[in-house]
């Protein structure tokens, strides 16, 4: 994730400590010293919605293999003792799973910060509260633009509303919640609309994703934006982001999976005001770029374990035969050895970038639709002079 907020203004974000803590780039196995990754629980393949861009491909039925209440509860001690710092409860549609509140609670409890990405459709008020009872820190809501094209790219007319009615629920009750906004084809035109939602409904944070292909949603190789929209689109999220902030509204926008962004914004501050982008050059260098199978990991409904959400299919381990710090300490698959050490196995564009320090190859997932893991990342926005290729 970039912190554009951050990044732009100075403005302090929930998780800034994880993302530019001194060194956290020369980690092996978590976010910083002493902590575990990030880990994105897939905790049921089942949804009520049908999403054009599923990486999960979900389905309305539970997975009959799907681990059980003390199998996460085992999961969740392990985590905890590999102080992992986050764990992300999602799907699927997270709050389908009964056993849902329980364990956000254990996690809690544990010492897990538990924060949950969903489709908002099922965030009634008594939901929303009893999130906030949980222990939840924060709610991720998907909106994919307004409500026509939302409801299209959803599968079902109706959730658009009922998504901002479940942002509202959590508003009401200070439940911390936010945008969470796929960047394609289908999206791209109302994007300015969905920055003004955010204003309008005081909604405190967005976090604005790439596409990346992969599941369900490696057909939308096609349907993701042009180079040009890309960097148009980071255009004009920068520049809510300091229209917010000129209003005085404390609002964090956020770009997610593609950090091409990081080395865009670097330059542009550096066209406009030289020594603050010495500054952001730093917080991007400690925040070391894409940090797949290091600082971010994922677990699927049966205990299997991914670098990452979206490459799925490379295993690494299961934690229904081993633990998860112990396939993430060991890193014998290797795929993994090669995400902690990658710089010499890129190719392409990547392997000749100058900025790897800040972007670290970008998303693996996305270059794999190539045929080769190692390529250079498709969605590489920045001309080869941005990059320092002569």
């Amino acid at each position: 994730m970039i912190n554009l907020s951050k990044l732009l203004t100075g403005m302090k974000g929930e998780g800034d400590d994880l993302r530019y803590a001194i060194n956290q780039g020369t980690r092996p196995h978590g976010v910083s010293a002493g902590r575990g990754p990030v880990v994105v629980w897939n905790m049921t393949r089942a949804c009520n919605l049908s999403c054009k861009h599923c990486y999960a491909n979900a389905c309305p039925a539970h997975d009959p293999d799907e681990m059980t209440t003390e199998e996460a509860k085992r999961f969740i001690e392990d985590l905890a003792a590999f102080h992992v710092p986050v764990l992300l409860f999602s799907g699927g549609e997270p709050l389908i799973r009964k056993d849902i509140f329980e364990l956000i609670s254990y996690a809690a409890g544990k010492g897990l910060r538990p924060v949950i990405s969903t489709n908002g459709t099922l965030i009634t008020q008594d939901t929303a509260l009893k999130l906030k009872e949980a222990g939840v820190g924060y709610v991720g809501v998907s909106l994919d633009g307004l409500e026509e094209r939302h409801d299209a790219f959803r599968g079902r007319k109706g959730s658009f509303e009922q998504a901002l009615s479940g942002i509202r629920n959590c508003l009401s009750i200070g439940q911390k919640v936010g945008v969470r906004f796929t960047i394609s084809k289908h999206t791209y035109g109302d994007l300015d609309g969905v920055l003004d939602l955010i204003e309008r409904e005081n909604i405190p944070r967005a976090c604005f994703y790439h596409l990346v292909y992969s599941g369900r949603g490696s057909a939308l190789q096609k349907e993701d934006v042009t180079h040009e929209q890309s960097r148009d689109a980071l255009k004009r999220i920068m520049a809510k982001t300091l229209d917010l902030h000129r209003k005085g509204k404390q609002v964090e926008l956020l770009t997610v999976d593609n950090h091409a962004d990081g080395v865009y914004l670097y330059q542009w501050m550096l066209e406009r005001e030289p020594e603050r982008a010495a500054e952001l050059l730093e917080l991007l260098r400690r925040n070391g770029g894409n940090r797949s199978g290091i600082a971010f990991g994922c677990v699927d409904w049966h205990g299997n374990v991914y670098p990452d959400q979206f490459t799925r299919d490379i295993k690494v381990g299961s934690i229904r035969t081993q633990t998860f710090s112990e396939i993430w300490r060991e890193a014998a698959h290797p795929v993994m050895a090669g995400l902690r050490d990658r710089k010499p196995l890129l190719k392409g564009r990547c392997r000749e970038c100058q900025w790897l320090d800040i972007c670290n190859g970008n998303f693996r997932a996305r270059a794999s639709v190539s045929g080769d893991f190692w390529a250079e990342d498709p969605s590489c926005y920045l001309t080869d002079r941005e990059i320092g290729i002569v």
